[in-house]
């Protein structure tokens, strides 16, 4: 394996951190990226500002580098839009990683080189053969190691309350989308003005849509209907000034704040079934239930995302059967579980996967899992290539303690927690020292 790189997938915050800590250890990065532009996927919601401040936006050894090339390191208590995210430290930095990133390059798929997924003998030792399609046409690459920070933004989930498309979904797509909303350029403002609006989802994306829409309801009498699958709104607004990430707190109260206003009506308990077209263009949502709801002029969808395993079915991935997220990582995740957003800081040991050097980071690490932190993603990276770096010391190392949430105890997918999981939280400060076992498993090459 010996001068071979290592190859990351996606030039977004994750994927570039891991450029920036394995050029730090002396190896070899190589980032593909299918867009055109560094943080081609964060410009796509340009226009929603994080609830992370500046200081939690920058992984420590991108700083270091991007330090070292004379970039103005920005105010540390901002919190930026995603353009700004984008344009003021993902694309520095991809310039500062130079010809380790290459972009337009979309991964097609990985393997073993000569050995597909059901051959194990000699496995171990062979490198990875990364498939690799551009404008110029196909291409293979050999690799050490691989690091699929390629995230999730392109596979949201549908409208549909079992996870697959509503019937009728796609045939009136026109009038759906899955993305917030960006009012400010006037043609998306016209679309959504003075119509009855569905936001589908609970989660900050979905408040964010809220608090977006609510501003225009005051304009022009947009009316807007939010559509959650669980039984009753519960803790959905978020923990409010117990967060301890304050926008993100602050978020959630403005979206209450619009719904106590009367500029939201909630309906609960609305699974999806289908949806059609009404002979007015209108559109009508049938749920499993029976109940339909008409009169429907837009859709947003905004339920969360899943990760794009498609072009690693050559891997040997250890998934949970849930979540899509590695088995180890999984429980510590799980909505089914807590929907606190809380989670102990993880790396390599819960990152890894019967496939030897083969890992998923940043968002695609959590599978269908909602509330992923930047922060989060940088501690992954650090401890993964340390890992494949031999650091077995530094891999093992938590150097990272996350916010919390400020909201606790009960599942939160799908209908309000029993009396018993309300009073047992499982996000609350730990009574005492918390004690991690991480086990040496398989080497990293």
């Amino acid at each position: 394996m010996t001068g071979l790189p290592v190859v990351v997938v996606g030039a977004g915050p994750a994927g570039l951190s891991a450029a920036a800590h394995l050029l730090e250890r002396g190896l070899q990065p190589l980032v593909l990226e299918a867009g055109e532009r560094a943080g081609a996927a964060v410009e796509q919601w340009h226009h929603v500002r994080l609830f992370s401040r500046w200081a939690e936006l920058i992984d420590p050894a991108a700083g270091r580098l991007l330090d070292s090339v004379g970039w103005q390191r920005p105010d540390d208590d901002v919190y930026p839009t995603g353009a700004e995210w984008a344009e003021g430290y993902l694309r520095p930095l991809a310039a500062a990683l130079g010809d380790h990133v290459r972009l337009g390059a979309r991964v097609a798929g990985v393997a073993r080189r000569g050995r597909d997924r059901v051959v194990t003998d000699g496995r171990e030792n062979e490198p990875f053969t990364v498939h690799v399609e551009t404008a110029a046409g196909e291409e293979r690459i050999t690799a050490a190691s691989v690091i699929d920070a390629s995230g999730t933004w392109g596979s949201p989930n549908p409208l549909g309350g079992d996870g697959l498309p509503a019937a009728g979904e796609r045939a009136v797509a026109d009038q759906v989308s899955y993305r917030v909303p960006d009012l400010s350029v006037p043609e998306v403002r016209s679309r959504y003005a003075g119509k009855r609006v569905v936001v589908a989802g609970s989660g900050h994306s979905a408040l964010t849509a809220l608090v977006a829409l609510a501003g225009l309801a005051e304009e022009t009498g947009t009316r807007i209907v939010w559509l959650l699958r669980r039984g009753a709104t519960g803790n959905v607004f978020g923990g409010g000034a117990a967060d301890q990430l304050p926008e993100r707190g602050a978020l959630g109260l403005r979206a209450k704040e619009a719904a106590d206003a009367g500029h939201v009506q909630t309906v609960t308990g609305f699974r999806t079934a289908s949806v059609s077209r009404a002979d007015n263009g209108t559109l009508v949502l049938e749920s499993f239930e029976g109940h339909s709801l008409d009169e429907v002029d837009e859709v947003v969808v905004l339920t969360g995302f899943r990760p794009d395993l498609s072009w690693l079915s050559e891997i040997r991935l250890e998934l949970d059967s849930v979540l899509q997220a590695p088995t180890k990582l999984a429980p510590l995740i799980d909505p089914n579980v807590h929907s606190c957003g809380t989670v102990y800081p993880h790396g390599e040991a819960e990152l890894r996967h019967p496939e030897p050097g083969f890992y998923l980071v940043g968002m695609k690490s959590y599978g269908r899992a909602p509330t992923f932190l930047s922060l989060t993603g940088y501690e992954q990276v650090r401890s993964v290539v340390a890992a494949i770096a031999g650091d077995r010391e530094a891999a093992e190392r938590v150097e990272l303690v996350l916010p919390e949430t400020g909201v606790c105890g009960g599942a939160g997918v799908f209908d309000e927690p029993a009396p018993a999981e309300a009073e047992s939280s499982c996000c609350g400060a730990p009574s005492g020292p918390v004690e991690v076992s991480i086990g040496i498993g398989a080497s990293a090459r």
